[in-house]
């Protein structure tokens, strides 16, 4: 029998502990369904930067309500903004050689996200469906944040308890039957949910049946193996902010790759960063007791 080495195995391992992740059981839909992952198809063409997607996710969130008058939107539209721990969803205008482009920023839910596999408490978690979700179990590390191709998760560095905070695709709202928030507010139909493979292929369709409108491709079809968000677009991706150099490998050969190579990271940086939180936790409390005597 052919011996291994340590190494061999350590990659071994890590490679079945990503599987069982992605593959990890969730509440919700009929079995038949779980089959699939389950995704975003999101139309620029026919995004008018309302923003009404950003609102239903901070009220499906309990986060703060944007203000999306029409006023407001001219100011927030003179700067490029990204996704933050108060918002799950940002709406971003381009001037590009078609006019003015309006797209949407979220998680991507990669099919094999490179932040589940740096996760070394499992707290990033690749549900059979589709979505990418987080769980309290969180020790802080921030391995999630670097590890991510889009740099989506977000850290609460303010707060004494900090959470990582993103978009999830509505995961509580898909275990009672419905779709993300975000998409039931939409209201030009610039987004759709559904089977992934089934939003693949009327995105084909919409090339295909309007050549003009689109250029033929979809983005997030084969990006780092795959992701559950996908876009149809009618100028380059490079245009409008997306990253068109992230190769179709996906991300946890690297991540993997990455963590091996730093042993230290499985016991120093779990126990440093757990040793923090507790200590920021304690100091919380003892200030709590000292506004009371």
């Amino acid at each position: 029998m052919k011996k291994i080495s340590r190494r061999e195995f350590l990659k071994y391992l890590g490679s079945v502990l990503t599987l069982e992740t992605i593959f990890m059981k969730s509440e919700g839909w009929s079995k038949e369904e779980k089959k699939e992952f389950y995704g975003l198809l999101v139309d620029i063409t026919k995004c008018i930067g309302c923003r009404r997607c950003e609102r239903a996710c901070a009220e499906a969130n309990g986060l703060p309500i944007p203000d999306i008058s029409e006023e407001k939107n001219k100011e927030v539209f003179k700067t490029l903004r990204d996704t933050s721990t108060t918002q799950y969803t940002v709406i971003n205008k381009y001037e590009t050689e078609k006019g003015v482009v309006y797209v949407s920023r979220r998680c991507m839910h990669c099919n094999q996200p490179g932040c589940v596999a740096a996760c070394l408490v499992k707290a990033m978690r690749k549900r059979e469906t589709g979505q990418v979700t987080w769980d309290l179990n969180c020790i802080g590390c921030r391995l999630c944040m670097i590890s991510c191709p889009f740099g989506i998760p977000k850290f609460e560095y303010e707060k004494a308890i900090p959470k990582i905070q993103k978009c999830d695709l509505c995961f509580d709202r898909f275990n009672k039957g419905l779709i993300p928030a975000c998409v039931e507010a939409c209201p030009t139909g610039a987004l759709t949910f559904g089977k992934r493979r089934e939003l693949i292929e009327e995105a084909k369709r919409r090339i295909k049946s309007d050549p003009d409108k689109y250029i033929p491709y979809i983005y997030g079809e084969y990006e780092v193996g795959g992701t559950c968000v996908l876009y149809l677009s009618s100028v380059p991706f490079e245009q409008i902010g997306f990253n068109t150099q992230l190769g179709y490998e996906p991300y946890p050969k690297y991540t993997t790759g990455f963590l091996y190579a730093v042993p230290f990271i499985f016991i120093l940086w779990p126990l440093a960063m757990l040793g923090f939180r507790k200590a920021v936790e304690g100091g919380k409390k003892h200030r709590e007791e000292e506004k009371k005597e």
